[in-house]
């Protein structure tokens, strides 16, 4: 029986207090179509702004995971998107109408109840996978954090925490079977800190949302009876918050003996969803943190894009080649003397990131009169040629480009560093940003032997061509 993608058979909505930023926030689960993903959706902005889950997005790291295009972000999505990993959901449009998730309970419990209550709705694709078959390793030796993917034909987590300190001493975690163990066994695992970390957390303007039924905070240190009356009002809390003596601010009840280190393996469950794939490993981790956790995922995405071919172009990738110039002439609109892209040697299947080539000879007619003695390139081109590089991102997107247009709709940040002369060899490297309905951002840079002669910022629209 082939294994299919999956979304939610209806939308459904949770509302509450985000950690970090105190602010009221709802959040909205949609089904989504099949390759959709996990995107996060703002909605309380002029206009609904789209971030992508994905690890190339990820911009704040303070306690939590945050995405971020520009100046628009979202923060602490790790436990959102350990619920849809841990439900196997595996398309979804999340909406928000502020820039942080509730924080429930501090677990991803809430998530999974409403979640469960919109059931899923099994599609026509089959799921991709990156089925891990050579050993991958992360290793801080500062901070004494080391993550290993494994060979293995299924998806599993081993965590083992240790913060050389007596109050929590070390723990270890192991989910061997997502149907079966997620739900009740990690799902409710809540986030947890240190008492000494939590007036250091307020003054760098973090856990404004916090309060003590919302996170376990771990009693590392003595704290006389002013200090934790200070702590009350800087937590807003209705009562003062006693010490206690199970080792646990206001002698809170741990779910599972284990529940920090359980914890911990959620938070990574969520953070290495934003490899953008299904995973087939052993993932061994010894004190992982959001940091480790998205720096493993970048390595885990990186090989899942070398791995995949791109979707609807079927260029000869023999020599490095991903689309030669017969390729190019039957997607691209754009011919002589306007067609400034020669071949493309990296693409990004998901779409993120593609590598063109433009060879730069003397025979290019703007050398005539761009200068006759001293032949440049004219910048506008080279931006040109960079947003046709961008092109060939928006056609592989969708399923028929032959009735569409790609419009350049703006451009801003234009920097040329260097001359591009003739011999040169243009590297064109284009990195999407995001998108607002129809129109698409980009960054982009072009590249001669090594160094970076121009970088821009533009926006394109994809139209119809009879527009």
């Amino acid at each position: 029986m082939a294994d299919k993608q999956q979304t939610l058979k209806t939308s459904v909505s949770f509302e509450g207090i985000g950690l970090h930023t105190g602010k009221p926030a709802k959040i909205t689960f949609h089904p989504a179509p099949a390759n959709y993903g996990y995107k996060f959706i703002r909605t309380d902005l002029e206009k609904p702004f789209e971030i992508p889950a994905l690890v190339d997005y990820v911009v704040d790291l303070s306690r939590g995971t945050t995405l971020g295009i520009g100046d628009v972000k979202v923060h602490t999505v790790e436990h959102v998107l350990a619920s849809l990993v841990g439900l196997e959901i595996d398309n979804c449009r999340i909406e928000l109408n502020g820039p942080e998730p509730p924080i429930g309970d501090g677990s991803s419990l809430q998530y999974v109840e409403v979640l469960q209550s919109a059931g899923t709705e099994t599609q026509d694709e089959e799921r991709c996978y990156l089925v891990i078959d050579e050993n991958i390793r992360y290793f801080n030796e500062q901070k004494e954090v080391e993550i290993v993917a494994l060979p293995l034909d299924d998806y599993r987590i081993t965590v083992m925490v240790d913060y050389h300190n007596p109050a929590l001493g070390s723990q270890h975690s192991g989910l061997f079977d997502l149907k079966k163990e997620f739900v009740k066994e990690f799902a409710p695992a809540r986030t947890f800190c240190f008492l000494t970390e939590v007036e250091s957390l307020i003054k760098q303007g973090l856990i404004q949302g916090g309060k003590l039924d919302n996170a376990i905070v771990i009693i590392d240190r003595d704290m006389k009876q002013d200090e934790l009356a200070n702590l009350q009002t800087q937590l807003k809390l209705d009562v003062t918050p006693q010490l206690g003596t199970n080792g646990i601010l206001n002698n809170t009840e741990l779910r599972y003996k284990n529940e920090p280190a359980r914890h911990k393996l959620l938070d990574m469950l969520g953070d290495l969803a934003l490899a953008g794939t299904r995973i087939k490993g052993q993932i061994l981790a010894a004190r992982p943190g959001h940091a480790s956790n998205v720096e493993f995922a970048k390595l885990i995405r990186a090989l899942y894009l070398k791995k995949q071919p791109i979707k609807n172009f079927k260029g000869d990738k023999s020599k490095g080649v991903v689309l030669d110039i017969y390729d190019l002439l039957r997607i691209m609109p754009h011919r002589y003397p306007f067609l400034l892209v020669d071949k493309v040697i990296e693409y990004d299947a998901q779409g993120q990131s593609i590598v063109g080539v433009k060879n730069v000879t003397m025979n290019e007619p703007f050398f005539i009169g761009h200068f006759p003695e001293k032949p440049i390139m004219p910048g506008v081109l080279i931006m040109e040629a960079l947003a046709q590089t961008g092109c060939l991102l928006l056609l592989n997107s969708i399923d028929d480009f032959s009735d569409k247009l790609v419009l350049f709709m703006g451009i801003k940040n234009a920097k040329f560093r260097k001359p591009v002369i003739p011999g040169d060899q243009m590297i064109m490297e284009v990195k999407m940003l995001g998108k607002k309905f129809n129109t698409y951002m980009f960054t982009a840079k072009a590249i001669v032997l090594g160094t970076v002669v121009a970088e821009c910022e533009f926006q394109a629209a994809l139209v119809n061509r009879d527009m």
